[in-house]
């Protein structure tokens, strides 16, 4: 017998809507992706939330048994994760990304090592250059996994670089004691040994559509590096440059790195603000204490767009700071940084 097919519809923030059949018993995601609809995903397996969508009309529930990153209130809310989800009615979901963001889609590329260069006490700059004939498209924002070679363990870095740099990609990696990747770098890692890359993933992005509102950054480590990207992004946009703040900070000043970097984007961009914050012992100029405890009373407009990288209590300090300060919880925006040996 045939199976029930239920149609479900993604309705994306361009205001663009698409519509495809799925199979009773069936993961949505999977029968998204066989219909070649513009989707964001990465795990498949409802632990990262990439493919979080709002249930806006009909019956769709959590396949019984499968896990999820979800909070009760999150689904009593609407919220489902596509990978794990399967639509008992015909229905439809709001996803937060335009239909062209959800085009790119994530595969596998080499790239040869240019340089690995010690930027602070605990973090080094990894710069590759794609293997010839190959490519990678991404957001600003967006990361990659990278296999650590001779192990086959996958780490996950965002390029501090931006889309008109590729070939050569740029990545800031925080180095852990006894960390896979980070044994790599620091003891093996030599030009031209390949990599393998494979993305982009993620729906932690710069949205071009609140690209004129006023932006606020707030990074800690090496979360600075998708908003790196961001920043160039918006500078290489044309027209009008939005008001930015950056406040991006680490435990202790040695810690820090890309000061310069930073200074030399002030001068490109004059409407950019930073905020350099430091746990202990702060030299001039810096503020003590962490990246939220430095957001004030005025910094913050009904329109303001927010974008946060870094360990979650630090989100989940600034998404409240924010809040109270007045931003609109839809336009705060996250990616959680979990170092991993």
């Amino acid at each position: 017998m045939r199976n029930t097919m239920r149609n479900v519809t993604l309705n994306y923030a361009d205001g663009v809507s698409r519509s495809f059949e799925v199979a009773s018993g069936e993961l949505i995601l999977d029968a998204a992706i066989a219909a070649e609809m513009p989707v964001l995903y990465q795990c498949q397996s409802g632990s990262c939330s990439t493919c979080t969508a709002k249930l806006s009309s009909g019956d769709a529930q959590t396949r019984a048994g499968a896990s999820s990153t979800l909070l009760a209130s999150e689904v009593a809310a609407g919220t489902r994760l596509l990978c794990v989800c399967e639509a008992n009615s015909d229905c439809s979901f709001d996803v937060a990304y335009t239909s062209e963001a959800g085009a790119n889609v994530a595969h596998e590329v080499h790239a040869f090592i240019d340089t690995v260069e010690k930027i602070a006490s605990n973090a080094v700059r990894l710069t590759v250059e794609l293997a010839e004939g190959e490519w990678m498209e991404f957001r600003p924002g967006q990361f990659m996994q990278i296999e650590v070679p001779g192990l086959g363990v996958l780490r996950s870095y965002s390029p501090s670089s931006v889309g008109t740099d590729v070939p050569k990609m740029t990545f800031l990696i925080r180095i852990l004691p006894d960390g896979a990747m980070s044994n790599f770098l620091s003891q093996v890692a030599g030009p031209d040994q390949v990599l393998k890359l494979t993305g982009p993933y993620g729906s932690f992005f710069l949205r071009e559509e609140k690209k004129r509102a006023p932006h606020i950054f707030v990074a800690g480590g090496t979360g600075l590096a998708p908003i790196l990207s961001m920043i160039d992004t918006l500078r290489q946009t044309g027209g009008r440059k939005p008001p930015m703040l950056l406040s991006f900070g680490c435990a202790t000043p040695d810690a820090l790195f890309c000061l310069e970097d930073l200074e030399l984007r002030k001068q490109w961009l004059p409407t950019l603000e930073t905020r350099i914050c430091v746990d202990r012992d702060p030299l001039d100029g810096m503020h003590h204490g962490n990246p939220v405890s430095a957001l004030r009373e005025g910094d913050v407009t009904p329109d303001t767009v927010a974008y946060l990288c870094g360990p979650q209590v630090m989100i989940d300090a600034a998404t409240r700071r924010l809040i109270e300060l007045g931003a609109d919880p839809a336009n705060i925006h996250s990616e959680q940084f979990t170092p991993s040996n």
